[in-house]
């Protein structure tokens, strides 16, 4: 059996699982399997390690590990040294490699270029390095606001953009959210700088949390003329890449979409 896992901490909510193994049965790879461990942050290198010299073919990675993936690894790929965050790692021959599949991800989604336009991206953790990395190095004018206003500014200094405190949302022609504010049901509006009201026509706004249901925050974009992508939408495409470094092969988004979407499993 060849396998391969999520890594996270909670993990028990991730939908990889389903959409992997529906890909992998898709591919006809009947003796691969995907699965999800809950790994503790002072845990994640040695469990790492040991994967890496077993059965594993490798992982994805996801909160709060994501720097920690990069410095566990042997290789890493170049967009995952300049973003400073790995979300896929591969094992081969005992030796781990670290790769970003969260950035491509996301610029494989937008409905068009996005040189010349601000965006602002809410958080600062390892899917924020990734959403700004790609929208800099896009051409976009980019804003980060965190709500420990340090980590933003640390972030802008490694990867450019600007942080902000006090962002004026109707500005913004992109709006990222990145944080884990909503997985738990937790009111966007309380907790972000944001206003259910001040969304408008022609923005576009992401939500990389994801539900069965549009979040509260793409609920009120879309309510205004908003242009939305949502959080399963994100994690099919960034899982897509993952599979190709891990098998080789074309990803069946078809069938990974109806996994994610059809309530066979949890993240």
């Amino acid at each position: 059996m060849k396998r391969l896992a999520v890594l996270g901490h909670p993990v028990a909510h991730s939908r990889s699982p389903a959409m992997q193994n529906a890909a992998l049965a898709e591919l006809g790879l009947d003796d691969w399997n995907y699965e999800a461990i809950d790994v503790a942050p002072d845990e994640f290198e040695d469990r790492v390690r040991e994967m890496a010299a077993g059965e594993f073919v490798g992982a994805n990675v996801t909160v709060p590990h994501k720097g920690a993936a990069l410095s566990v690894a042997d290789e890493l790929s170049e967009v995952a040294r300049e973003v400073g965050a790995a979300n896929t790692l591969h094992f081969e021959e005992g030796r781990i490699q670290a790769y970003n599949t969260d950035a491509k991800g996301l610029l494989s989604l937008l409905p068009g270029p996005v040189e010349g336009k601000r965006a602002l991206v809410l958080g600062a953790g390892g899917a924020a390095r990734a959403v700004v990395w790609a929208l800099v190095r896009s051409g976009a004018s980019v804003d980060v606001w965190n709500r420990t206003a340090l980590r933003s500014q640390h972030l802008c200094e490694d990867l450019g953009g600007a942080p902000v405190g006090e962002p004026t949302q109707g500005d913004y022609d992109l709006i990222a959210h990145t944080t884990a504010v909503g997985l738990s049901g937790e009111d966007p509006f309380e907790e972000l700088p944001l206003e259910a009201e001040g969304f408008r026509p022609e923005q576009l706004v992401v939500d990389l949390v994801y539900s069965d249901r549009p979040t509260a925050l793409l609920e009120a974009a879309r309510e205004r003329g908003a242009e939305t992508i949502d959080g399963l939408a994100i994690l099919v495409a960034q899982g897509a890449a993952s599979l190709r470094v891990w098998t080789g092969q074309d990803p069946p988004l078809e069938a990974m979409r109806r996994a994610v979407r059809g309530g066979e499993g949890p993240r």
